[in-house]
């Protein structure tokens, strides 16, 4: 039991802190500044659908991938890991990493009318560090709990940035920078530790 509580507790919080809806806040009000309120809860609604299918997409076909690449779990979680320490070092300094979304990508969505799928859902939410956490936590899943576990973090993580998402788009725009820029590195250091736990546990698996 404490052990399921524990992959709860460690799946939910890596999949809440590198998806990082708080960090996406300032995006999506530039992107969607001439979209009316329904439209926002649409797009936002839309994109948190969209990011936790890719999630579940990619965890569900990641074994295939490993097999047809000849790629090791161990050597996936090392590289997780590391991808997992780059975009936590951002968000220790309070900034939104390029591995999620850049400056060019951005820019395109403020020109686009619909951005709920790209450039919202893939990559700023379910960007790389998002996919890849997601494939190692599903690698670690022991059994049919730890899987119904895993599949329902991803759901809960999605709500949570649904949620988020919708307050800012019915015009709760004045959240405090200091609030966000602490929350920010409050995720970014356990980031780090997720990203470094997920290399000592590859170092100690057989390749």
């Amino acid at each position: 039991m404490e052990d399921t509580l524990r992959y709860a507790v460690l799946t939910f919080g890596s999949l809440f802190a590198i998806v990082d809806p708080l960090a996406v806040i300032p995006a999506f009000l530039a992107m969607t500044q001439s979209d009316t309120v329904k439209q926002r809860r649409r797009m936002a609604r839309t994109a948190c659908m969209v990011c936790a299918l890719v999630m579940c997409l990619f965890a569900v076909l990641g074994p295939a991938i490993f097999r047809v690449l000849g790629i090791t779990l161990p050597a996936f979680q090392v590289a997780g890991g590391l991808v997992l320490l780059l975009s936590s070092l951002d968000m220790l300094r309070a900034k939104r990493s390029p591995l999620n979304e850049t400056e060019e990508e951005t820019a395109e969505g403020i020109s686009k009318e619909d951005i709920a799928i790209t450039p919202l859902a893939v990559p700023m939410l379910a960007g790389p560090g998002a996919i890849s956490t997601a494939i190692v936590l599903a690698g670690k899943a022991q059994g049919w709990l730890h899987h119904a576990i895993f599949y329902a973090c991803i759901l809960l993580v999605a709500a949570a940035t649904y949620a988020i998402l919708h307050v800012i788009a019915s015009g709760a725009r004045r959240i405090s920078p200091t609030f966000m820029n602490v929350a920010t590195r409050l995720m970014g250091l356990l980031l780090a530790a997720v990203g470094v736990q997920f290399i000592l546990t590859a170092l100690r698996l057989p390749a």
